[in-house]
């Protein structure tokens, strides 16, 4: 008798699979009153903190957005659930506009992040108005649902008072700033790391924008922040040596396309990030517990010793399985080979209700009880983005975004931004 074994599942099967199983922790695993995304919850199944992160909202709308055109839920529940967090965001407590970093997930109060970091959180106001921009785009109806969330969303875009967090300089934009402390934390927005949304969308504002000065000056430090040497074989263009965790190249690529954009200090963009990747997977595969399972990709996640910024110049051991899969747009095949190993590893110990766990040690039998929002929400947006660039489209369209990028010197051949932009 001849056995013919069973075929692997295609990749659209798999895609599928982990994005909609993925969606399931910002759709079933919300703050059951407000259905905002909890900062965390466990695998286990244990009951979440009562924290909701600023940052995991705004990918966890992205995937509401995905869900939506996929099918996986209707535009009715998507509306209906995006207006209980609009009412909750429109009642949580704003420092010039931005949100805190953590807020409370039954009534929206602001929630210290540190004993001095207890006010407004620039980067993290800028990730959920990325989700808020794509989702005001897409849902662009003539209706009076769609056009009460169009409204709420600008309404809350307007109130961002990015300008006033250069403190009066033409520098960089600042990170945070607390009533209780002031400037105290002291922490300039400055590149190359995953912020470049933050000065696109301060410089697009059409109520309080930085000066370009600000961009330049700051963000890239008057060219500072180029990088043009070769790690493993590949030339970085920006950023730090070996680039970093691979978040860097995940959070504000999300939304912004880095296809054929350029300015004065990168010529491509997706270049960037595509070398960044490339970094990161010719590192772990020299590892030899990595390449025995055949998983690669370091980025920020939890591990055996907590929370930590992994990378290959912090390489603790731990896989994180959002860095490769959310590099789905820079490198395919490499990622497609790590979600295979992955789905497989331990007879798919990894795989959960709410997609991966966060991350794992390979061949020491560690795997984090945890799954987190800034990791889960990536995964869905950049898997989209290699479908069908659906994100990619719906920010790039939008009209903040195209000023920002045109009057901070941004070409992109791909949306047809320039200078006539402005």
């Amino acid at each position: 008798m001849n056995f013919t074994p069973p075929s692997a599942p295609s990749l659209e099967a798999c895609l599928d699979r982990i994005q909609s199983q993925t969606f399931r922790f910002f759709w079933e695993g919300a703050h059951p009153e407000s259905g905002l995304p909890f900062d965390k919850c466990f695998v286990s199944g244990d009951p979440s903190p009562n924290i909701i992160s600023v940052s995991g909202t705004g990918f966890g709308i992205l995937a509401i957005v995905v869900a939506t055109e996929r099918g996986w839920i209707s535009r009715a529940a998507a509306l209906s659930r995006l207006a209980t967090m609009l009412d909750h965001l429109e009642r949580s407590p704003r420092f010039h506009g931005a949100f805190a970093h953590f807020i409370d997930g039954a009534t929206g109060a602001a929630m210290h992040f540190s004993e001095k970091d207890n006010g407004g959180d620039l980067v993290e106001t800028a990730f959920l108005m990325q989700g808020l921009i794509c989702a005001r785009e897409y849902f662009s109806a003539a209706t009076a649902e769609e056009e009460k969330l169009r409204t709420c969303v600008s309404r809350l875009f307007a109130a961002v008072e990015w300008n006033w967090y250069t403190r009066g300089e033409d520098d960089a934009l600042y990170w945070h700033w607390s009533p209780d402390h002031g400037w105290i934390m002291n922490l300039p927005i400055r590149g190359w790391n995953e912020a470049l949304s933050t000065y696109v969308l301060a410089a697009g504002s059409g109520t309080f924008p930085i000066k370009p000065e600000s961009y330049h000056k700051g963000w890239a430090r008057s060219g500072e922040m180029k990088n043009g040497t070769s790690y493993l074989g590949t030339v970085l263009p920006l950023g730090e040596p070996y680039g970093g965790p691979l978040f860097i190249s995940h959070y504000s690529f999300c939304a912004i396309d880095p296809r054929g954009l350029s300015d004065r200090y990168c010529g491509d963009y997706r270049e960037q990030a595509v070398a960044h990747t490339r970094i990161n997977h010719d590192h772990c595969i020299t590892v030899p517990d990595y390449r025995q399972t055949g998983v690669w990709g370091l980025t920020a996640s939890d591990g055996p010793e907590g929370y930590g910024a992994h990378s290959p110049t912090y390489d603790k051991g731990v896989i994180a399985p959002t860095a490769a899969l959310s590099s789905f747009p820079f490198l395919p095949n490499e990622a497609e080979s790590a979600m295979r190993a992955m789905l497989g590893y331990e007879d798919g110990r990894l795989l959960g209700r709410f997609g991966f766990a966060d991350s794992f040690v390979p061949n020491a039998g560690w795997v984090a009880g945890t799954y987190l929002a800034i990791d889960q929400g990536p995964i869905i947006a950049m898997i989209e983005n290699f479908r069908s660039g659906l994100l990619w489209r719906l920010f790039m369209n939008a009209p903040e975004v195209r000023r920002g990028l045109a009057r901070l010197g941004f070409t992109s051949a791909t949306h047809g931004i320039g200078p006539a932009s402005v």
